[in-house]
C-alpha cells in the first residue's frame, strides 16, 4: 500500500523560507518520479516542481527562482525548499509519485498523492 506523507508546512511572514518533506512508503521509492503540487481554495492543483529518478528537477514557473525540490532516496524522502515566500503562494501542498514518469504536469498523470501539508503565508 503506497503511503505517501508530508510535513513542515505552517505559517510565516512574507519574504520567509520553509522546507516541505514527504516519506514515502509501500513502493520502490527510487524507481517512482516525484513531485509537489499546491492548491490554494477555489483553484486548480497546479505543479510547483518535479524530479525523476536521476534526480534531474524541474521547477514550475509561479514560482521559478524561489524553490528547490531533492530527493534522497536511503531515506525514501522528497524535500521541498521555499523561499521569499509571498501570500501567493497559500495553499495545501501534495507530494505525488508515479513510476510511469510522464512530462505532462497535469494530475491525472499522477497516480499517489499524500493529503497534503498547509503553508500560510501572511504579508
Amino acid at each position: 500500500q503506497v503511503q505517501l506523507v508530508e510535513s513542515g508546512g505552517g505559517s510565516v511572514r512574507a519574504g520567509g523560507s520553509l522546507r516541505l518533506s514527504c516519506v514515502g512508503s509501500g513502493y520502490a521509492y527510487s524507481q517512482y518520479c516525484m513531485a509537489w503540487f499546491r492548491q490554494a481554495p477555489g483553484k486548480e492543483r497546479e505543479v510547483v516542481a518535479r524530479i525523476d529518478t536521476f534526480s534531474r528537477t524541474t521547477i514550475g514557473d509561479s514560482v521559478n527562482g524561489r524553490v528547490t525540490i531533492s530527493r534522497d532516496n536511503a531515506k525514501n524522502t522528497l524535500y521541498l525548499h521555499m523561499n521569499s515566500l509571498k501570500p501567493d503562494d497559500n495553499a495545501m501542498y501534495y507530494c505525488a509519485a508515479d513510476a510511469r514518469c510522464w512530462q505532462s504536469f497535469a494530475p491525472v498523470f499522477w497516480k499517489y498523492f499524500g493529503q497534503g501539508t498547509q503553508v500560510t503565508v501572511s504579508p
